[in-house]
């Protein structure tokens, strides 16, 4: 393993120099694009069906926030040279950012603001074979936590710091990972494959282990080029970072669960009955 920390900026080639320049300007662009289509389309949403939640609207921006801090600005930049604020933008793209996301119910939205055949035509999809594969929880959990321990394991945390190409495929991964790993443990968004709540429970409770024992590893063995001092500070915020949204994560599906599970009331079974 390198003795030596590694450094973003220094070993990144040109394009990648390029890119840093430009990434402000690019994100933010990119993030005013996103806003205004969410914008445009609950706006559409609003003419057919209820006034869409003031709260999803936030969730949106929060969670774009999150997504735009490890990838565009100062955040970026220090990540490229120190592990723990890399570490903390893991935590924001892979997990806070996509989380909130999910609240703010994007595929919800999209099909309630675009025209009715294609809205058609984008469920279909969603009940395909593959998308029903990809978004099984298991497979989802595999996806997101398996991805980590690829990256924090073997030499592809150096080599993406060489690569522009790498670097955007790595980061992209981590979102869609943490996105499609967390639609799938707690129903808030469009879900035509709804799995039971025990069955989402256990893999629930081994993705977190799987997280928390990387998290170990990492205080014990750091990354190639990431300094001992450094593992112990990203590895401890991993571990303590990832318990407190995966908390949201279990009081959102106990939460679900016990909704589900509780008995309906007198007045509701007998009208259901009328």
């Amino acid at each position: 393993m390198s003795n030596h920390s590694f450094d973003h900026g220094a070993g990144m080639s040109g394009d990648s120099a390029s890119w840093t320049s430009w990434d402000l300007i690019v994100g933010g662009m990119i993030f005013a694009l996103l806003t205004l289509l969410y914008m445009v389309a609950a706006a559409v949403s609003n003419r057919n069906y209820r006034t869409w939640p003031v709260y999803r609207y936030v969730c949106w921006i929060a969670g774009m926030v999150c997504v735009e801090l490890p990838l565009i600005g100062p955040l970026a930049r220090l990540a490229a040279a120190n592990f723990t604020i890399h570490m903390l933008g893991h935590l924001l793209l892979g997990m806070l950012g996509p989380l909130l996301i999910a609240f703010s119910a994007p595929m919800t939205l999209l099909l309630r603001s675009i025209p009715l055949p294609l809205a058609r035509r984008i469920t279909r999809l969603l009940k395909s074979k593959p998308a029903r594969f990809v978004a099984h929880p298991a497979v989802a959990a595999l996806l997101n936590i398996g991805g980590l321990w690829v990256l924090y394991t073997s030499g592809l945390f150096m080599d993406m710091h060489h690569s522009l190409l790498l670097h955007i495929v790595v980061h992209v991964h981590v979102f869609a990972a943490g996105y499609l790993f967390t639609v799938s443990m707690i129903y808030v968004d469009l879900a035509p494959h709804r799995r039971s709540f025990q069955a989402r429970a256990i893999i629930l409770i081994i993705a977190i282990a799987g997280h928390g024992i990387l998290s170990k590893y990492i205080y014990a063995h750091p990354p190639d080029g990431v300094s001992s001092d450094q593992a112990k500070l990203g590895g401890m915020l991993m571990y303590y970072g990832g318990d407190a949204i995966d908390l949201i994560l279990v009081f959102w599906l106990c939460m679900q669960w016990y909704k589900s599970a509780r008995p309906r009331p007198a007045a509701s079974i007998l009208q259901a009955l009328d």
